[in-house]
C-alpha cells in the first residue's frame, strides 16, 4: 500500500500561525525520510485553525527542503485564479523540482464567502467555468493551443517534466469530471464520511483514457490518528473530534484544543451525534487497528494509496502518528 500526507498546517491553541507553517515543513522532511509516497499541502483561507492559506508558496519552499518526495497542492482552488498564472506557478514548482510536482484542483471555495470575494475583488466566483478552466490549465501545462482570447499565450518557463494535475473532490459529479478528462481522482473522504467506494468505481467505470493518463489512478484521503495503543489514539483524537465539531456547529475556535480540554468538554446530545457522525471521515487507533482498518478502506474503494490527514494538538505526538503509520502499512519499515 502507498501512503501520502496532506498537511493542512494546523494551528493549536495557543500556538503562533507561523509555527504551523515550520511544523509543516519539518513533517515533510519526515515524511521523506519515512519513505511515503507525496506530500501535499492545502489551500484555506480567512481561518484562525489553518495556516496554509498560500500552497504554490508553501510548495516553492518545501522544494528546496526535500530532495525525493513528490510536492503537490492538496489543492489549489481554481475557480478564485487564472488559469494561465496557475500553470506558470507550477511550472516554475516544476522547474525547481523536476518529475516531483503534483497539480491538485478543486473548486470548492476555501474558506467564507467574505473569503471568496476578497480572492476575487469583488467578482463573482464562477465555479459552472471550473470544467473549461482545467482544459486551459492542462494546455497552458503541456504548451498547447488555449482556443479563445488568450492563444499564442505560452506559459513559462518552458519545462521538460510538466506536473502531473489531479482532480480533487467529495462527490460523485467530480469523480465522474476526473474520468471524462482522464485524470487521477483524489477522493477526499475527511470531508465525506459517507462516500468513497460509489465515486470512485463509478471513476473506474467511466474513466475515458487521455494523452495525460491511460488507465485510472485513484487514491482517497482521509483523517488518521495512530498511536502506541487504541486507547491512547481515541484520547488523541478528541482534539479533532471536539475541534470538528466546533467548525461544524459554528463556534468560534481558535485552533486545535489539547486532548486533556476535549476530554473536559461536556458535550450535548445532538453534539455527540455530531460527533459520532464525524467519525466516519476517520480512522483512530494503534497500529495493528489502523493496519486493518487502511487494508479495508483500500479494498473497499479499490485503490492502494491513502492519504493522511492528521490533526493533533502536539506536534511531537503527530511526528509520532506517521512513524507508526509507516511501520503499520507503509513503505519503509523503521528499526
Amino acid at each position: 500500500m502507498k501512503l501520502s500526507i496532506l498537511d493542512q498546517s494546523p494551528i493549536s491553541e495557543g500556538q503562533a500561525p507561523q509555527k504551523a507553517l515550520q511544523e509543516t515543513v519539518e513533517l515533510a522532511r519526515l515524511a521523506e525520510e519515512l519513505g511515503y509516497e507525496r506530500f501535499w499541502v492545502s489551500e484555506h483561507h480567512d481561518a484562525d485553525t489553518l495556516a496554509g492559506s498560500s500552497p504554490e508558496v508553501l510548495l516553492g519552499h518545501l522544494t528546496a527542503k526535500t530532495n525525493t518526495i513528490r510536492l503537490g497542492s492538496g489543492g489549489v482552488m481554481l475557480p478564485h485564479y487564472s488559469a494561465y498564472k496557475v500553470a506558470e506557478n507550477f511550472k516554475v514548482l516544476s522547474a525547481l523540482a523536476p518529475g516531483r510536482i503534483d497539480l491538485g484542483l478543486g473548486r470548492a471555495p476555501g474558506g467564507m464567502p467574505r473569503a471568496s470575494f476578497a480572492l476575487s475583488n469583488g467578482r463573482k466566483r464562477e465555479k459552472d467555468r471550473f470544467p473549461e478552466q482545467m482544459d486551459d490549465v492542462l494546455a497552458y501545462l503541456n504548451d498547447q493551443p488555449v482556443p479563445h482570447p488568450y492563444s499564442g499565450v505560452k506559459a513559462t518557463p518552458a519545462v521538460d517534466v510538466p506536473p502531473d494535475v489531479w482532480l480533487l473532490g467529495s462527490s460523485p459529479s467530480s469523480a465522474a469530471l476526473a474520468a471524462e478528462k482522464g485524470l487521477p481522482y483524489m477522493f477526499a473522504k475527511f470531508i465525506n464520511g459517507d462516500g468513497g467506494p460509489r465515486e470512485l468505481a463509478e471513476y473506474r467505470r467511466s474513466f475515458q483514457p487521455s494523452e495525460h493518463l491511460k488507465t485510472p489512478k485513484a487514491a482517497i484521503a482521509v483523517f488518521l490518528i495512530c498511536a502506541e495503543t487504541d486507547e491512547e489514539a481515541a484520547y488523541l483524537a478528541g482534539s479533532l473530534e471536539l475541534s470538528l465539531m466546533m467548525t461544524g456547529q459554528g463556534i468560534q475556535s481558535k485552533g486545535t484544543p489539547s486532548p486533556e480540554k476535549a476530554a473536559a468538554y461536556s458535550y450535548g446530545k445532538f453534539e455527540l451525534l455530531h460527533v459520532e457522525e464525524n467519525r466516519k471521515r476517520m480512522i483512530v487507533g494503534g497500529p495493528d487497528t489502523v493496519r486493518m482498518k487502511l487494508e479495508k478502506l483500500a479494498e473497499e474503494c479499490g485503490t492502494d494509496e491513502i492519504m493522511a490527514v492528521t490533526i493533533l494538538f502536539d506536534f511531537e505526538k503527530k511526528k509520532r502518528s506517521f512513524q507508526l503509520l509507516a511501520q503499520a502499512a507503509g513503505p519503509k519499515k523503521l528499526p
